[in-house]
C-alpha cells in the first residue's frame, strides 16, 4: 500500500508539475509528496525527475515510468471506487465544469431529479466558461462546446452548437431591411468577444443550401457572453449573433426575432467530456449517461438547432 501511495504522489506531481500543487490535490504536505516520490526512486534505483527551485521535469526514466503506470493507477482508483460505492450504487464527490448560465439554464434544473436517482453522489459544480484541464485539474467531467480535445478525453455530444442573428422588432422596424448577409453592413452589431482569448472573432455564415459568407456587421459594442448580448439586443440596440441556448428563451417569448431566419453559424457541438478509462467510475458514468438521456428526453438537440 505504501508503493501504491507513492506511485499516487509520482503521477500527481508529474501531472501537475510541482509537488506543492500535487500536495494540494491529495490533501497532503509538500514535504510528505517529495518524501514518498524520494521513497520510490530509491526503491526504483533510477531518478525520476529533475529537480530545480522553479520547476519539476520528468527525466526520461520518469517518463516512461509515467506511460507504464499512469493508465493502471486510474483503473485501480476507479475499481476501488467502484467497490466503496454505498451498497453497490455510484457514489462520491462529482467534480463537474460547465458554463456559467448554460448549467444555471439547463443543468442546474436536472440536479432534484439526478439526486432522486443517485442520493449517494455529491454534486461540486464548478461554473466557468473557460475550458479546463480535466484531468489535470481532477474534475470527473465538463459540459461545453468548442473545446479542444486533450489525449485521454472523449467527448459525447448533446446539442449542435449553433449560433442565429437576433434582435428585436423595434430595432428591425426602425432600420434597412436585411435581406440577405451583406445588408448586415449597415446595421449595427452587438458583438461576442471570447472570454478564453478576449479577441472578437471572425464568423462565417451558412445557409440552409450550405452557401457562405462572412459576418459584416458594424462593431456597435462588444458582449463577452452571449446572455448579455440577447439582454441587450432585447433593448433595441442593435444585432446580436448568440448561442442557441441562450436565445430560444427570448425567441420563444417573442422579445427577439431571428434575423435572416435561414442564415446561422456552425459552431460544432456542446457535449459532456470525461477522462477514457477502462473502467469509468460509476458517479461519473451514472452522470453522463443521466444528462445524455435527459437532453434526448427533453429534445434539446431539436430546440438548440438553428436548422
Amino acid at each position: 500500500m505504501e508503493t501504491f501511495s507513492s506511485i499516487e504522489c509520482f503521477v500527481r506531481s508529474a501531472e501537475v508539475g510541482s509537488f506543492a500543487e500535487a500536495a494540494r490535490r491529495l490533501s497532503l504536505t509538500p514535504a510528505a509528496v517529495g518524501k514518498s516520490v524520494a521513497k520510490l526512486e530509491a526503491r526504483l534505483g533510477v531518478r525520476l525527475f529533475q529537480r530545480s527551485t522553479r520547476s519539476l521535469t520528468l527525466t526520461e526514466a520518469g517518463q516512461l515510468f509515467l506511460g507504464e503506470v499512469s493508465t493502471s493507477l486510474h483503473t485501480i482508483q476507479n475499481a476501488v471506487a467502484n467497490l466503496a460505492s454505498a451498497e453497490g450504487r455510484p457514489a462520491g464527490t462529482l467534480k463537474v465544469s460547465m458554463g456559467t448560465v448554460f448549467g444555471r439554464l439547463y443543468i442546474v434544473p436536472l440536479l432534484g431529479e439526478f439526486l432522486q436517482r443517485f442520493p449517494a453522489i455529491n454534486p461540486d459544480w464548478h461554473f466557468d466558461n473557460r475550458q479546463v484541464d480535466l484531468i489535470g485539474q481532477g474534475f470527473d467531467a465538463a459540459i461545453g462546446g468548442g473545446f479542444e480535445l486533450p489525449q485521454g478525453v472523449v467527448a459525447r455530444k448533446l446539442t449542435p452548437a449553433h449560433r442565429v442573428l437576433v434582435a428585436s422588432a423595434e430595432y428591425l422596424a426602425g432600420h434597412e431591411a436585411i435581406v440577405e448577409p451583406d445588408d448586415l453592413k449597415h446595421h449595427d452589431g452587438i458583438l461576442i468577444r471570447s472570454p478564453q482569448t478576449g479577441r472578437v472573432r471572425s464568423w462565417q455564415l451558412t445557409s440552409r443550401a450550405r452557401q457562405h459568407s462572412p459576418l459584416t456587421l458594424k462593431a456597435r459594442m462588444t458582449m463577452s457572453d452571449s446572455e448579455a448580448a440577447c439582454a441587450t439586443a432585447a433593448q433595441g440596440l442593435g444585432i446580436a449573433l448568440v448561442s442557441m441556448p441562450f436565445a430560444v428563451g427570448y425567441l420563444d417569448a417573442g422579445t427577439l426575432q431571428r434575423v435572416l431566419p435561414d442564415w446561422y453559424v456552425d459552431d460544432g457541438n456542446i457535449s459532456i467530456y470525461y477522462a477514457e478509462h477502462k473502467l469509468l467510475p460509476g458517479k461519473t458514468r451514472a452522470f453522463v449517461d443521466f444528462i445524455i438521456e435527459q437532453f434526448a428526453e427533453q429534445g434539446l438537440g431539436q430546440r438548440f438547432s438553428a436548422l
